[in-house]
């Protein structure tokens, strides 16, 4: 029996609507060679292990494992440890891919061995077709080292590079810290034009605001994970913990003034008038200052927490 050359990681937890979509577009592959999609079900509770359990027939690649609810770095470390495939590509549960993915990312890393390859990520938030969005013809470029929106990269590569480290038990930062041991090993990342993600977003409206501002405080708490692992600028820029970002975000905000109190009546007014986007970007400028903010006034207490110094 030939080895299966593909296996695509997909960690779940309580996205069945998208994750159907996305499972979908991955049963749609224009690739001859053989793959498997493994969905790893993190402790859901809204039907995702009984449908997928019942509609077996719907996805023939499909392979479910399932564990107890956990972070996102365990569950993707599940699915490298069962992998069939000679190269893992990892797609989020929220998003779609274009038929031609696999074999994109195929030729791409076919460039060389030690390599590995990240595609167009593209914002939606319609539902119902993901896929429809429009693909800019403008070349794709992303600062991002190693995001797991769309991405594919030998097995062998990431065992060697210790798999994402489950330290990171909030929101953020556990993908780009394993980027950060994968370039160690001196692999280069090519971009691969044909590999498209359509990231899907549920449209932006006031309720959601708290919650967004939790993740960007988790993802604060992380911050302070990664650049205890990595202590460099480089982590510092990514992190944004850094003078220049505090005055950016400071001045753009005029020093937290603008924030989600003040703001809320033009938020409002923006989604009523059918311009969430907008409105979204307009947030996260303050998501980004209450990031940087957070970070240098919990920072040193946040590390004493974390590491018991």
């Amino acid at each position: 029996m030939s080895e299966m050359l593909w296996s695509v990681v997909v960690p779940t937890y309580n996205r069945l609507p998208i994750l159907q979509k996305c499972l979908a577009a991955l049963e749609k592959q224009t690739i001859t060679q053989s793959y498997e999609i493994l969905v790893i079900d993190d402790g859901s509770s809204d039907g995702t292990v009984e449908f997928l359990t019942a509609n077996r027939d719907l996805y023939p690649h499909l392979r479910l494992l399932t564990q107890d609810h956990a972070a996102a770095a365990t569950a993707r470390n599940y699915g490298i440890d069962a992998a069939l495939g000679k190269y893992i590509a990892f797609v989020d549960s929220d998003i779609t891919v274009n038929p031609e993915y696999l074999q994109a990312h195929t030729e791409t890393l076919a460039q060389g061995e030690k390599v590995y390859s990240y595609g167009r990520i593209i914002d939606t938030s319609n539902l119902e077709s993901p896929d429809s969005e429009a693909v800019s013809a403008v070349p794709y470029f992303t600062a991002a080292i190693f995001d797991t929106c769309n991405l594919a990269i030998a097995r062998k590569w990431l065992l060697e590079a210790g798999k994402f480290d489950t330290g990171f038990f909030q929101y953020g930062w556990e993908d780009f810290e394993l980027g950060m041991r994968v370039k160690k090993l001196g692999l280069k990342r090519l971009t691969c034009a044909g590999a498209i993600a359509f990231h899907y977003h549920a449209k932006f409206s006031i309720d959601k605001m708290p919650r967004l501002l939790d993740l960007e405080e988790q993802r604060g708490r992380m911050s302070i994970i990664f650049y205890q692992k990595h202590p460099t600028w480089e982590v510092k820029l990514m992190i944004q913990k850094t003078w220049l970002h505090l005055a950016l975000w400071g001045i753009l905000t005029l020093g937290g003034t603008l924030n989600d109190r003040t703001l809320k009546p033009l938020l409002t007014w923006l989604c009523d008038q059918g311009k969430s986007e907008i409105a979204m970007e307009i947030f996260r400028i303050y998501m980004n200052w209450y990031t940087v903010i957070w970070m240098y006034r919990n920072w040193d207490k946040e590390s004493k927490l974390l590491f018991n110094d």
